[in-house]
Order: C-alpha cells, then sequence, then structure tokens
C-alpha cells in the first residue's frame, strides 16, 4: 500500500504559511479591529455563523490556508470518507483497516446518500427505534405491574458516554412526558450506586452500550444493575436494552428486551449521531425531536463538499485551528459555551478530539513533523469569567478561544432587570470577552494591562435546538476530521488507550493472587496498600 496524502510539510502552501506566521496580524494593533474587518471575516453553514475576525489572519492568510486544503486533497478525503473508503489505516503496519461512516447515520435525509449500504443500515436500525419508541407510548411495553416506564440509565464509557451525556443534558428541556435518563459510566461503584439511589427501578429502562459486548468497565456496571434488578424482585430481561454490535455476546434476547446495533464502521467518539446516541435521545425527547437532531448534523455534512473555504464552514473552522496550532504555535484551545445547557459539551470534545489527533505518527507511518492535536478544554461562560478568564488575559500561557453562543435562551424563562434581559447580559459578556481578549488595553500600571492579540472566534446561532445542537456536534466532529487530514495522521483509531487497559489486566491478575513471585506489580500494589 502506497501512501496517498501528502505530509504537511511537503507542501508549498505550508512554507507561504510560515513565513506569514512570522508576522501575524496584530489584533491590538491601532483601528486594527474595525467594521469591514468584522463583516469581511464572517462565514454562515447550517444552523450557525463564525464570527472569525477576531483570529490573527489576513486575506493573504486565509488564501494560503484555501492553498493548504487544495493540496491536502481535504475536501476530496472528506468525501472519500462519508463514501465509505477505507480510512482506518497505517502504511505498512498493521491497522483496524475500516471504514468511517458515522456520517451515514444522518445521510437519511439525501436521495442519493453519499454510502447508501451503510445509510440504509441506518434507516432500519430507526425503523426498529420508531417501532420501539411507539411501543413504549402506546403501552405496549411495560413492566411487571403494567406501568409504563418513565426513567432510564444508560450504561456505557468514553465515547458511549460522553457524547450522549453532553446532549441529554443540552436537550432537557424539550423531554416529553418528564421523562429522565441517568448515566453510568466510572467503573467507580459509588457512580452506580449514586444513581440506583435516586431512581424507581419498577419503572426503569437500563440502556447498555458495548460496541463489543465485551467492555469490562461496562459489563461490569451492568452486573451491578442486573443485581439491584434481581434484589428488587424484578426480571433483568424486561428491563434491559442493549446497543451492540450485530452477533455479540449482548446481542441475546434472552437478557434484553430490545438490540440495537452499532456497526463496525463509527467509532465510539463519532457514535452519538448513530443509536449509542438516538435510543437515550428518543426514549427522552420522542422520535421526531430525533429526527430534528439528525437533520441539523447532516446539514453540516452537505456543506463540506464545498471546497472555497470561505463557504464550508467546518473546513474553514479546521484550518483556523491548524493556523493557530501549527503555524502560531498556541498549543492549547478553550471551548467556551455561553449556555449552560453545552456544560458538558467541551469534555465531549476533549475525547473526540484528543482521541483523534493526539498522534505523532502519520498515516504514512513516519513522525508527526509538526504539532498535531492540540489540548482542549473549558467551560460554561459566565462562570469562567470568575474562575480561568485571568490566565486568557494576564496569563503567559496562549490559548485560543472558541466561544459559542445563541441568540435566545431555551426556556424563554427570562426578565427584563436593569434595562436589558439576562439572556442580553450573558451575550454581552460573551461579545465583550472576544473584543478585550482581541484588542486588550493599554495602562500606566503594568497590572492593569491587558496585551491582547489573542486570538477568538465566535460560533452563533438563533437558539439551542435539537436541530442546532444535531449541528453543532457535526461542525466539530468535521473539523476535527479535516484537521487529522491535514495533519496526515489516522483520526480514527486510539492505540493509546490500550495500554493502559493491558496493564490494568495484569494488575486485576495480582490482586486476584495468581502470581506468586515479586514484580513490579505486586511492589507497587504493596506501596499503595490496596488490595
Amino acid at each position: 500500500m502506497t501512501n496517498e496524502w501528502k505530509s504537511i510539510v511537503d507542501c508549498e502552501a505550508f512554507a507561504n504559511l510560515k513565513r506569514l506566521a512570522d508576522a501575524p496580524f496584530d489584533l491590538s494593533a491601532e483601528n486594527a479591529l474595525t467594521p469591514e474587518r468584522l463583516h469581511k471575516f464572517f462565514c454562515k453553514g447550517g444552523e450557525f455563523e463564525l464570527l472569525y475576525g477576531c483570529q490573527r489572519i489576513t486575506t493573504e492568510v486565509l488564501d494560503g490556508l484555501q492553498s493548504l486544503a487544495d493540496e491536502c486533497d481535504l475536501v476530496k478525503q472528506f468525501w472519500m470518507m462519508r463514501s465509505g473508503h477505507v480510512m482506518n489505516r497505517l502504511q505498512n503496519y498493521p491497522s483496524e483497516e475500516r471504514q468511517v461512516l458515522h456520517t451515514a447515520c444522518r445521510d437519511i435525509f439525501s436521495q442519493n446518500p453519499a454510502c447508501e449500504a451503510a445509510t440504509n443500515q441506518a434507516k432500519a436500525e430507526l425503523g426498529k427505534l420508531k417501532q420501539f419508541l411507539h411501543d413504549l407510548d402506546q403501552g405496549v411495553i411495560v413492566n411487571e405491574l403494567g406501568q409504563s416506564y418513565n426513567t432510564l440509565i444508560h450504561v456505557g464509557i468514553g465515547g458511549s458516554d460522553l457524547g450522549p451525556r453532553s446532549i441529554y443534558e443540552a436537550m432537557l428541556p424539550y423531554r416529553k412526558n418528564n421523562r429522565t435518563v441517568y448515566f453510568i459510566s466510572n467503573v467507580d461503584p459509588d457512580d452506580s450506586a449514586a444513581v440506583l439511589e435516586r431512581v424507581d427501578l419498577s419503572r426503569t429502562l437500563v440502556l447498555v452500550v458495548s460496541k463489543s459486548g465485551s467492555t469490562l468497565e461496562t459489563l461490569s456496571n451492568e452486573t451491578l444493575v442486573r443485581t439491584a434488578l434481581k434484589n428488587a424482585g424484578l426480571n433483568p430481561a424486561l428491563h434491559c436494552l442493549s446497543v451492540t454490535g450485530e452477533s455479540s455476546p449482548m446481542d441475546n434476547p434472552k437478557r434484553y428486551l430490545r438490540s440495537f446495533y452499532i456497526y463496525d464502521y463509527i467509532g465510539g467518539r463519532f457514535s452519538s449521531t448513530s443509536m449509542v446516541g438516538v435510543v437515550m435521545l428518543g426514549f427522552a425527547l420522542g422520535y421526531k425531536q430525533v429526527m430534528e437532531f439528525l437533520k441539523g448534523a447532516a446539514s453540516i455534512d452537505q456543506i463540506t463538499t464545498e471546497k472555497d473555504i470561505r463557504s464550508n464552514l467546518p473546513l474553514l473552522y479546521a484550518l483556523l485551528g491548524v493556523w493557530n496550532h501549527t503555524f502560531l504555535g498556541i498549543g492549547t484551545v478553550a471551548i467556551l459555551p455561553y449556555s449552560q445547557a453545552l456544560h458538558r459539551f467541551p469534555a465531549h470534545l476533549q475525547q473526540c478530539d484528543m482521541e483523534s489527533n493526539g498522534k505523532s505518527i502519520q498515516r504514512s507511518s513516519d513522525p508527526v513533523q509538526v504539532k498535531s492535536g492540540p489540548i482542549i478544554w473549558g467551560e460554561p461562560g459566565t462562570n469562567g469569567q470568575h474562575a480561568f478568564y485571568q490566565l486568557l488575559h494576564q496569563g503567559t500561557e496562549e490559548v485560543a478561544v472558541e466561544f459559542i453562543g445563541f441568540r435566545e435562551s431555551q426556556r424563554g424563562h427570562d426578565l427584563e432587570i436593569k434595562g436589558t434581559t439576562s439572556q442580553q447580559k450573558l451575550l454581552a459578556n460573551l461579545l465583550a470577552q472576544s473584543m478585550a481578549l482581541a484588542v486588550g488595553k493599554k495602562d500606566k500600571n503594568p497590572n492593569k494591562q491587558f496585551s491582547g492579540n489573542k486570538a477568538n472566534s465566535i460560533l452563533m446561532a438563533d437558539k439551542l435546538s435539537p436541530k442546532s445542537m444535531g449541528a453543532l456536534l457535526a461542525l466539530y466532529e468535521a473539523k476535527i476530521v479535516f484537521q487529522g487530514f491535514c495533519w496526515n495522521v489516522n483520526s480514527f483509531d486510539q492505540e493509546g488507550v490500550q495500554l493502559g487497559k493491558v496493564l490494568a489486566g495484569e494488575i486485576l491478575i495480582a490482586m486476584d493472587g495468581k502470581k506468586d513471585e515479586e514484580t513490579l506489580v505486586e511492589s507497587l500494589l504493596a506501596l499503595a496498600k490496596v488490595k
């Protein structure tokens, strides 16, 4: 197999962008930030607009990024991914050799889906889900006492937890019939105990999510929940559902009321629009809102075919990140949603981004020659302003900032206080922080001086709804994938997760007393006083 794709350093655009990065645009210079600049650096896509006048870019930089995208064939690679080409691979060494088709889960609205076979499978699973939700609503599926289920416990870890949990938290105002979802992910027994203390198990469904059907943490938590059901005199087979691979150990009608399938070509961290996320979401919101969520995601996927970065919002967003990280050397990105509902979304993006692009080997098997994935972190505003914004404004660490905002509140419960509503105050803070980071403030007192010139952008939409949530999720997924293609890394495996799992297995064997000889593991256990 030959390496099809260029290393970023072999692109002609790379040298030009390196030259431009030696003297990037100074946002804090006098009259640098003008109305004309703000209007010029603006991009609309789907439910969102990107205001990026506060990035350290010029028209020449944008042209250079366009050339980089063209040389790296980023749009072509994304289309190949959507079409079902094997993207999860490494030259000359064994790899997972998988398709990457999370986009097929929302390509259901197209008359000509990019990968028809995968989209047909997605439609089939959605059909099963629709019938299941109908049966729940109509009282066909009930508990042992003939009562309806009003609670669901979602059991999973990593991509089977972070994405679905963040979306559920964001969509709480759209729940139907006061249905409630709880999540168990951590193998820490206190995590499951805390949830089990809060629910009426007789009216609770348990959704267990594991593609392989063998994830140790998930199976451990499932066993704890099944034991609690049995102790309550309940039949787990009438309460447990699964999302798993077809024919996996969890695809078992004797143990699960229903099984929904996730296919091999959908990676965990990109699985929220598959059955991994939408079974839970369907229970909480209903099928109609699930479809709105998927429509929002599909609207972003459609934009990815546009070669002009000024019209391709996810590609532009990705390349601005490449400019900041690879060329300006900014190592960390703060994602700051000015919406309390998105308080778990940065945690999902930490996994989605850092597990995807935290790689030091190119797909050619050669070392990466530039900085690949950045460190991702974040919290909602305005709380963050009273926590870590001090470092953003006056610290020695350089941080690129991605603000997310909405013109309207979700619930519409607001009051005018001192002439403005709380939502207006929230947005005023967002816009003020963006401008303050960019322009700074001069002062004779060095402690009151703000250097400014801090790269940031604002993603803005009208309202956080199922449709805009789907769009936001797909936008970040596409951004991450485009950046991985640009750095020529395999964004779709996670070998860095495996070593710790192997060592944990060895430690568990030692805990079980199956080794007599003194080893590093036994010494560590003894020093830690762990039994």
